[in-house]
């Protein structure tokens, strides 16, 4: 499976490849690199497009679920020794008997764009008490990333 980085990294590379044509082989021209890199953030995109739908299709699948965004809380993101964002997701059960929460982490760039998106189940949280889980970029995230509760389902 192809890991697609993010686009500041696109751009990087980008930058780096249409400063180094001078050295390039006949086969590279000025636009035969602009097409690789566009096509290249095209499907860095369609990876963040990928990770939505399939959050979206786990949140299809749960039953009888309530909105419980007011029952999560994340800590600020950190980066792994793997190079991945992590957040740790804690979720409060407020009903009266055991509860499991599904939560979707949104990672977006200081600007606000979208780098990726994460789903987590934290299961058999016991009435009036809280559970954990962790929730992981699946790829590398670069600049100053942030993390937010955009869906939580208890059920």
């Amino acid at each position: 499976m192809t890991r697609w980085t993010t686009p500041a990294l696109l751009t990087a590379l980008a930058l780096t490849g249409l400063t180094g044509l001078t050295a390039c082989s006949d086969e590279d021209s000025p636009s035969s690199v602009a097409s690789k890199v566009a096509s290249a953030a095209s499907q860095a995109g369609d990876a963040v497009s990928s990770a939505t739908a399939e959050a979206g299709r786990r949140f299809d699948d749960i039953k009888n679920g309530v909105d419980a965004r007011d029952d999560v809380r994340l800590t600020a993101p950190t980066t792994a020794s793997d190079g991945r964002t992590t957040v740790q997701v804690t979720a409060t059960n407020s009903a009266g008997s055991a509860k499991s929460f599904t939560v979707q982490v949104d990672f977006t760039r200081q600007d606000g764009k979208l780098q990726d998106v994460a789903v987590v189940t934290v299961s058999d949280v016991p009435a009036g008490g809280t559970g954990t889980a962790t929730a992981r970029s699946t790829h590398d995230l670069s600049g100053k990333v942030t993390a937010k509760v955009s869906r939580a389902v208890r059920y």
